[in-house]
């Protein structure tokens, strides 16, 4: 049987969070929690789906999104509700959940008087929900963005303006200069797993290295060098990560690949 709980101030120490639980004293979950405390003030929510299983409760997938104006990735989004992720895992996939998980999302932008509630989406993006499930319930497309970002949106009012993609900005992306630069907002708490490898990388091939770390919403918004908000990886003024990859050996091996054709 499931149920959802609410992840607050109150339990984020006790119930913790389901990204990374199984490593929570690495800096990658610290990070995420405590990123997680400041945006519980700005009316961020984050609810935990909970599955009995052999008699005991696991967490098995979860949702978490924060009014438009303080959201965390690369859109315009003021007085809509903006989801951030939506995650099912295991025996919980194909079993209603995820819906269950955003009719909660749904049912609290309306009662806080949004005019709708939107979510960026990706097929190749691990870090983002597929499209599917927001048209299921009703979401449109409403803008897109290189590479494969799309925006999809439940309107709950036909004269309020549209969200969209923030627009990427050439000179930003130069600003980084030569080297490998990271972009890090703490949003995701599987962006730490590799900055150490990729860090270590860089310092035996003597190429520059730093991390762009986001402080605020406005420069997740407004980061922009990728939609995504949250993450990125420019290498010599080039963005060649758009979503956290399933090795960090790739984005490795990319940069020795390119340093070859140099």
């Amino acid at each position: 049987m499931a149920k959802i709980i609410d992840i607050n101030e109150d339990n984020v120490d006790l119930d913790g969070l389901f990204c990374k639980k199984s490593q929570k004293k690495q800096a990658g979950y610290q990070n995420k929690v405590n990123w997680i405390k400041k945006r519980f003030k700005e009316g961020l929510k984050y609810k935990m789906l909970m599955i009995n299983e052999k008699g005991k409760q696991n967490s098995r997938g979860f949702i978490e999104y924060i009014p438009g104006e303080y959201n965390w990735r690369g859109i315009q989004a003021d007085g809509w509700m903006v989801i951030h992720c939506l995650w099912i895992t295991g025996k919980a996939k194909n079993q209603g959940n995820g819906t269950k998980l955003l009719n909660e999302a749904i049912n609290d932008a309306k009662e806080q008087g949004k005019s709708g509630i939107v979510a960026m989406t990706s097929n190749k993006c691990s870090g983002l929900a597929n499209a599917k499930i927001f048209k299921k319930a009703g979401f449109e497309k409403i803008d897109e963005a290189e590479p494969f970002f799309e925006l999809h949106a439940l309107s709950f009012s036909n004269n309020a303006p549209l969200p969209r993609i923030n627009p990427i900005i050439t000179e930003d992306i130069k600003a980084c200069g030569r080297g490998i630069t990271i972009i890090d907002g703490h949003q995701c708490p599987y962006i730490q797993t590799m900055i150490d490898p990729i860090e270590e990388f860089a310092n035996k091939q003597n190429l520059p290295f730093q991390i762009k770390h986001l402080d605020n919403c406005k420069e997740a918004q407004q980061n922009g060098i990728n939609p995504y908000g949250i993450y990125g990886i420019i290498f010599n003024q080039e963005v060649i990560s758009h979503c956290y990859p399933r090795r960090t050996q790739d984005i490795i091996n990319l940069i020795q690949n390119k340093l070859k054709n140099v």
